[in-house]
């Protein structure tokens, strides 16, 4: 498409948080470039969104910021994503490890990571600096969003009172759950509120490190409480023996000087230690998401799309993966090889994939954990409880395999007839469309991820004719394609068809052994279907 000749940017980014700046450094390096609004000069040092998923670190391997990213890892690589759950107090006696995701390691091209939201800020700024195609605007916040035919108008300010007007093709607003991008475009949310007030505690203390020991590895610990009816107390490391944080329902009205937080601390420990607190703040406990993802040039991402509360380490993640989905379909729209239909598909593919992890993983974690408090309880059936409890870990680990967000009912996927999008999947060697491509090692001993390219990459295990054929309609219709040609053995074979078109987010769009090129193209760009 044309640029109108006002603009400042084709992309204007509001939130330099980890999902606007993930979304510049993929646009980035699609040659798409972009301005990122910023209201902080430096990350804000509140330890969250820590559990970085392999899909995510995906995504840190294609940005080329991996490396830099696992080396700001701020406590040992032995305590990984993982952590265990116990009951009534972490000394109790009754626990079983929770959040296995290394258990769907095979699936994915890189291992997982942990570390705090500060430090994964850093390391994406520091990666946004090195592209010439991003522009940063650190102290500045987006205050007014006008649309019109030819593009945006987007009002900002400096904390000194300082205003500018920029003008760009498209905005994205990254702005968190308050977003001001998301109410100046008139996107409505859907909230469910679980009326509870919930504790964000930041703390030092080495006496809490000492006593955790007994679990080696774990990086979090979560407690459940017959009490809580369902909610958690949740401790987690920040650094290795000295930092932590923790979150707890706690009563409406409580402030930071009207409670014992040191107590609370160690009930849900089950023993007392050294708290030196650095942070205390308060949290709604609710779901939110918004009714669109889109509003005609205006779009929203991360938790100004989503919010819910940080159970299971969905957030951060959700939010990257809505970064690489929206990427590569604006930078199709403005190279003028996306279809009229492509970026509609962000909202068709995005939105049912979050409202399905809101209520099939993180709600249903706590209807789930409230059916158990109630029905179970060791002062009343000792046996009984020690067999219920012994199963939950079974569910645990079926839980991890059972998170597989894809597209199948994506209108721009060739899909199964009926099929719809949703985290509910499994995780499969197979290439199957509207699923994550599993990786596999190539004959010429790379693994297939090295080789995918930045547009579409067909896999040719023995296309015959129809490969060439890819290469023709694609040409003819301006698309990039790369093809990998190799045979079907040493694990390729798994993959169960001779031919692959992966999308540039590295989710498959087609799957077969025979095919008419064209239609699937055209529907793989949202420019008509099969």
């Amino acid at each position: 498409m044309r640029l109108s000749v006002d603009s400042d940017t084709p992309v204007l980014i509001a939130g330099g948080g980890p999902v606007g700046m993930g979304l510049a450094i993929d646009l980035g390096r699609r040659g798409i470039r972009s301005i990122v609004v910023e209201r902080y000069p430096d990350p804000q040092p509140i330890p969250k969104g820590q559990n970085l998923t392999q899909r995510t670190m995906e995504h840190f391997h294609f940005w080329g910021a991996e490396a830099e990213l696992r080396a700001a890892r701020t406590i040992p690589k032995t305590y990984g994503i993982g952590g265990m759950t116990s009951y009534r107090t972490l000394l109790s006696g009754y626990s079983h490890d929770w959040l296995q995701r290394e258990l769907v390691r095979p699936f994915y091209f890189t291992d997982n990571e942990r570390l705090p939201q500060y430090a994964t800020e850093a390391v994406l700024r520091k990666r946004a600096a090195e592209i010439p195609a991003i522009t940063t605007m650190y102290g500045w916040t987006c205050e007014t969003v006008r649309s019109d035919a030819d593009g945006v108008s987007v009002g900002i300010a400096d904390r000194e009172g300082n205003t500018r007007s920029l003008r760009a093709a498209y905005v994205v607003g990254c702005d968190g759950s308050r977003s001001v991008v998301r109410q100046q475009a008139g996107i409505t949310q859907t909230k469910s509120d679980h009326d509870r007030v919930m504790v964000l505690l930041v703390f030092r203390s080495t006496g809490l490190h000492k006593l955790l020991e007994r679990f080696p590895g774990k990086s979090f610990y979560s407690v459940l409480h017959p009490e809580l009816d369902g909610y958690w107390k949740f401790f987690g490391r920040v650094d290795l023996g000295s930092t932590w944080f923790f979150h707890a329902p706690v009563p409406a009205g409580t402030t930071r000087e009207n409670f014992d937080f040191r107590r609370l601390l160690h009930e849900a420990a089950g023993a007392e230690f050294d708290v030196a607190f650095e942070h205390i703040g308060f949290w709604d406990l609710r779901f939110a998401i918004a009714d669109s993802y889109r509003a005609g040039r205006v779009f929203v991402a991360g938790d100004a799309a989503h919010s819910h509360p940080p159970y299971g380490g969905y957030g951060i993640n959700s939010g990257f993966e809505d970064a690489v989905n929206l990427s590569w379909k604006l930078a199709a729209t403005l190279q003028g090889w996306g279809g009229e239909g492509l970026l509609d598909s962000y909202d068709a593919e995005r939105k049912p994939v979050f409202a399905s992890t809101a209520r099939d993983f993180i709600e249903k974690s706590i209807v789930d954990d409230r059916d158990f408090l109630r029905a179970h309880d060791p002062e009343k059936d000792r046996s009984d409880f020690e067999v219920a409890w012994k199963e939950r870990q079974s569910g645990a680990r079926s839980e991890v395999h059972a998170f597989e967000p894809n597209y199948e009912g994506s209108p721009v996927v060739c899909g199964s007839p009926g099929a719809v999008s949703s985290s509910i999947g499994s995780h499969a060697y197979s290439a199957r469309a509207g699923h994550h491509l599993t990786p596999q090692p190539l004959s010429s001993g790379r693994n297939i991820y090295e080789a995918l390219g930045d547009g579409f990459t067909l896999i040719d295990l023995g296309g015959g004719r129809v490969a060439p054929e890819f290469e023709q309609a694609a040409a003819s219709l301006g698309v990039p394609l790369r093809v990998v040609r190799d045979t079907a053995a040493e694990g390729r074979e798994k993959y169960g068809v001779s031919l692959i078109l992966v999308r540039p987010d590295q989710f498959v769009a087609w799957a077969g052994d025979d095919a008419q090129p064209v239609n699937i193209l055209r529907r793989a760009i949202g420019a008509g279907s099969i």
